[in-house]
């Protein structure tokens, strides 16, 4: 009876953890979100007497680009998708059958009186389906270079935390860019960044007025209706 009490008790504590855990459901983010640059000694090498460091090396006259750790641009946010399915489906068929058998009289003495019979089959169907989702995204955020690439690629990541009285909106932004599209004034369009991971989550009194209560999920975990 014990083992049993036990059982329940373990069974009711996982499904009222089930309804206590927060039904928000985060975009994994493949990196840290931002990376300091590395120590001169470090970033310049061995020293080879000559003025050209290609650890550290800036062009002169260029617009000054992000290329190493530790430099930022601004990631200008157009996220902008649509999409839209629609079935339709509709089959229908019929058919009859009918047999008549004519009167017959003076056979053997026996009149045989006319038969008949009739059948008829019908069958239909009409499906119809649609589903549509849209989404929309503007804004910017400044991120970091973390990590370059073998092949020059900027692995870039950041995050913006904003806090309004009791509110809070955390902005979280990852993914892989191409130096060369980054435009003037260090800023490069969502658009164009490889394996983007872009987070948006609030808290605050707002936030928890739009989940339901956990006794209410408490109840959904385990109903089947």
């Amino acid at each position: 009876m014990a083992t049993q009490g036990t059982r329940a008790g373990v069974v009711a504590l996982t499904l009222l953890l089930a309804a206590c855990a927060s039904p928000r459901h985060d975009v994994v983010k493949n990196t840290p979100t931002t990376a300091r640059p590395p120590a001169a000694t470090t970033q310049a090498g061995l020293p080879t007497g000559g003025i050209f460091q290609p650890a550290a090396y800036r062009p002169l006259f260029e617009d000054r680009k992000p290329r190493y750790v530790g430099d930022i641009l601004t990631v200008n946010i157009n996220e902008r998708l649509n999409a839209s399915q629609s079935a339709n489906s509709n089959t229908e068929r019929t058919s009859e059958f009918e047999v008549a058998l004519p009167g017959v009289r003076g056979i053997l003495g026996t009149n045989i009186n006319a038969l008949g019979a009739a059948a008829s089959a019908s069958n239909s169907f009409d499906g119809k389906g649609a589903t549509t989702s849209s989404n929309l995204f503007s804004g910017a955020i400044t991120v970091t270079v973390i990590e370059v690439l073998a092949n020059g690629n900027l692995v870039i990541a950041g995050e913006k935390q904003i806090g309004i009285r009791r509110n809070s909106e955390v902005l979280k932004f990852t993914g892989v860019i191409d130096p060369a599209q980054i435009q003037r004034g260090n800023v490069i369009s969502s658009t164009q960044v490889a394996d983007a991971r872009l987070d948006y989550r609030g808290g605050g009194y707002i936030e928890e007025a739009q989940i339901k209560g956990w006794l209410s999920r408490f109840f959904d975990s385990f109903t089947p209706f």
